[in-house]
């Protein structure tokens, strides 16, 4: 097989004789070995021979001058070089909740939601990375200014003293406008949450209590603004759709009873990193609503909004999830004692590990043991609890005796000691020449014994014979099939108490296949060509 993709650099000739060379070598021999052999022609019988074997010589050369596939193979191996296992596909999954909740709330890690199955296509299944926490939000302030600045510096609090709390934390009070007067692009105001209350990532319904039959000039069905929430470096579009504002841009246009005051909710998606931050004297996690340019199928607001009434509760959140599924306290096997014993998952490939994935040996008569893996066991002690983890097979082997060269050829020699001394124990003559010659036997044996240890090497340790071995937790899948759509992952495992549904409003993303062999040999000079270098110039530097 031909890499087209190495570099064409000049490779040794280590055998360049030709097929013509390999006749007339042959031909200049037949004097000397066969004298009687005159008749030299292309039509004698012995040429022919001669002509076919020079052949088949050159064909071993041409072989012999080449570095076949599997060499390269061997080479990688050398290295050190593993196949990658697949990539997880990753993406967002929301879970709505079936009711308001008077309390914090916490979907756990490692909830499974699956795509719908059909005839072609099995589930997949996508599992949350961490738990989810849906708490319970308070408003603090509600803050106005002038222009939306990255930083705001002139807030004004006009509620300060005119709303009050009540303990169902809905805001109350006489009609308050949301921006000025006479409204401006830029014109905003801010909510700010308490900091107490982890609710990054929920899902908020602000609901905004209005006055009946105030005109705003806007079409509702474009309103000119904006709702973002500071995450710490940037103000992040938190609005999924406009059909998640029931206020319609706070006009409340087409909603019942129109004569009478209107409540309505904003549904917003909160960044997954929302932490709380200090802007001039106040402190908690800030969210806004700014007037934007309107656009040319938008009309401006003519006139500001007035509200009565503010609340906000968490109907759901968003946590990050992937493709795969979680495997936990799988039962491996019991260990034999042996060096480099070895031992299957049930389920493959292997995703990559993190902190909370690992082995536990419990031995017959001792404690519980948490060991480490490793990528290999170069570094690794007779006492190192070390294991390693294939990715791809999932075969789990732990650390190997390595028998170095010329340890056979000792070892014979020990045994060939051992008789020769079972032997002398069975002599009855004990002159002081017997047991001399028996001591220094006996030394010798020792000595050779010692080499012979010491050409043995144990890297990592190995479990006690009958300790049963466990892995705690691992994660298995990944692959280009989780790729999957927007709104395709609907369909809860097992049923998550309070949950009413759940989806994914993103696609899910980076999912990739585990490495093949050609793209490993693309992979590794690409590896190793830097490295090499930089090796060059530390050598040549003076």
């Amino acid at each position: 097989m031909e890499f087209d993709f190495l570099p064409k650099l000049p490779s040794s000739n280590l055998d360049d004789r030709t097929f013509a060379d390999l006749v007339d070598e042959c031909m200049l021999r037949i004097p000397r070995y066969c004298p009687e052999w005159t008749d030299h022609n292309l039509s004698d019988p012995g040429i022919t021979l001669i002509e076919l074997f020079a052949w088949l010589t050159d064909q071993m050369l041409l072989r012999f001058n080449q570095v076949p596939r599997k060499n390269y193979v061997a080479f990688l191996e050398l290295l050190g070089i593993r196949l990658q296992p697949p990539r997880p596909a990753q993406t967002d999954l929301t879970f709505y909740l079936a009711s308001d909740l008077s309390e914090t709330y916490t979907v756990p890690a490692g909830t499974e939601v699956a795509t719908i199955r059909t005839e072609q296509q099995a589930t997949i299944v996508f599992s949350t990375d961490h738990d989810l926490v849906i708490s319970i939000p308070q408003i603090k302030h509600l803050l106005t200014a002038e222009t939306a600045d990255i930083a705001p510096q002139r807030l004004c609090d006009p509620m300060v003293h005119r709303w009050n709390c009540s303990r169902d934390r809905e805001w109350n009070g006489p009609q308050q406008h949301l921006f000025n007067e006479r409204p401006q692009v830029g014109n905003c105001f801010y909510l700010v949450f308490d900091a107490d209350h982890p609710i990054e990532g929920n899902v908020l319904a602000i609901a905004f209590k209005g006055a009946a039959g105030t005109p705003t000039g806007i079409d509702p069905d474009h309103p000119p603004r904006r709702w973002e929430a500071w995450d710490g470096e940037v103000w992040r579009s938190v609005l999924l759709q406009e059909a998640d504002d029931a206020t319609r841009g706070f006009s409340f246009h087409g909603l019942p009873n129109a004569n009478q005051p209107q409540k309505a909710d904003i549904i917003l998606h909160l960044p997954k990193s929302w932490q709380p931050t200090t802007f001039t004297t106040y402190h908690g996690r800030w969210l806004r609503c700014v007037l934007s340019e309107p656009s040319s199928e938008q009309q401006p607001y003519t006139h500001s909004p007035w509200i009565t009434g503010l609340s906000a509760r968490s109907m759901g959140g968003t946590v990050a999830a992937s493709q795969c599924k979680v495997v936990v306290n799988e039962r491996l096997g019991i260990s034999s004692g042996k060096p480099g014993q070895t031992f299957q998952l049930q389920s493959i490939p292997v995703l990559d590990r993190d902190e909370n994935e690992y082995i536990l040996v419990a031995p017959p008569n001792g404690m519980v043991q948490r060991w480490e893996e490793v990528a290999d066991f170069a570094d690794s002690t007779p006492q190192s609890r070390h294991y390693r983890l294939d990715s791809l097979t999932g075969i789990v082997q732990f650390g190997p005796l390595i028998r170095e060269p010329n340890s056979l050829r000792y070892q014979t020699q020990v045994r060939a000691r051992i008789q020769q001394l079972n032997q002398k124990s069975y002599l009855s003559d004990t002159t002081d020449s017997t047991i001399n010659h028996t001591i220094s036997d006996t030394s010798s044996y020792t000595t050779v014994r010692n080499r012979a240890e010491g050409l043995e090497h144990q890297y990592g340790a190995i479990p006690p014979v009958g300790s049963e071995i466990r892995i705690v937790r691992y994660r298995t899948g990944g692959g280009r099939q989780g790729n999957v759509q927007a709104h395709t992952l609907q369909f809860l495992q097992a049923a998550v108490p309070f949950v009413e549904r759940v989806t994914n409003h993103q696609a899910a993303r980076h999912g990739t296949d585990a490495e093949s062999l050609d793209q490993a040999v693309l992979r590794v000079p690409q590896f190793y060509e830097p490295a090499i270098g930089l090796s060059l110039l530390k050598t040549l530097k003076p």
